[in-house]
């Protein structure tokens, strides 16, 4: 927010008029915008997610998910998880399962170790990050098993009725790793300028909101030790729009 103040005129030495004018005082600034477009952000893991659509094999999605900084989702605490059951995913008409159920590759494996009269095995976190994760329950077997594999990979299988998502209702599946699906990614929090590019750590960049006169340094996916330009009206210009994605720049409306 900016507000201006009248000049002020105080009397200084000797009678002359000292004039005092303060323009456009700058206020404190939130920034709401913590992800790339078509990623959601949870501030307790500081983290971003986001579905891919396109149905791919678990490895496959593996590679997808790095080549934007960020891996098969594991989940640190029931509340992140909830968050993600709880999230509209824009999924529309591109299922590989029932249309009121969702699966996601996640990035968990099941590791078989007994094949006599059922399946026994246990979860692995499929690639080992520094946090702590928690391991699945016993899951549901997929029907595309094959008696040679020894590792099966996790789907998440969400609901697409509102209200069994808000309750968190769920399952968890262990399938064949080369069966297409959705599938889940997680990456770290990022600055995203206000052009919705990503600025990678220690740049300076503009960020997302509605001053594009800040300039900040992106220090762990926030903005921080910014400081702002500030512009002075076009001259000879009564009516006047500022242009919301560049610095001191004006569009004049007169007439």
């Amino acid at each position: 927010g900016k507000e201006n103040v009248d000049s002020r005129h105080n009397r200084g030495r000797g009678g002359e008029t000292t004039r005092f004018h303060t323009v456009n005082m700058a206020q404190p600034v939130r920034f709401s915008r913590k992800c790339p477009t078509g990623w959601h952000h949870y501030e307790g893991t500081a983290s971003c997610y986001r579905v891919y659509l396109n149905g791919e094999n678990y490895w496959d999605a593996v590679q997808t998910c790095q080549r934007v900084n960020g891996s098969l989702a594991t989940f640190t605490a029931d509340q992140e998880l909830r968050f993600i059951l709880a999230q509209e995913w824009d999924l529309e008409e591109k299922t590989f399962v029932r249309k009121d159920q969702r699966r996601f590759w996640v990035g968990y494996q099941y590791v078989i170790t007994n094949r006599n009269h059922s399946l026994e095995g246990h979860w692995e976190v499929a690639y080992k990050g520094s946090s702590e994760v928690f391991l699945p329950p016993d899951p549901i077997f997929g029907t595309a098993m094959s008696e040679k594999e020894n590792v099966l990979c996790a789907q998440l299988q969400c609901f697409h009725f509102p209200t069994l998502r808000h309750h968190g209702l769920h399952s968890w599946y262990a399938e064949n790793c080369y069966e297409k699906s959705s599938f889940l990614c997680k990456r770290s929090q990022t600055c995203v300028d206000i052009k919705d590019n990503i600025v990678d750590e220690g740049y300076y960049f503009t960020p997302k909101g509605n001053d594009p006169c800040l300039s900040c340094t992106c220090h762990n996916g926030e903005p921080e030790m910014c400081v702002a330009a500030l512009c002075e009206r076009p001259q000879g210009c009564q009516q006047y729009r500022k242009d919301p994605k560049e610095c001191c720049k004006f569009t004049c409306l007169d007439p």
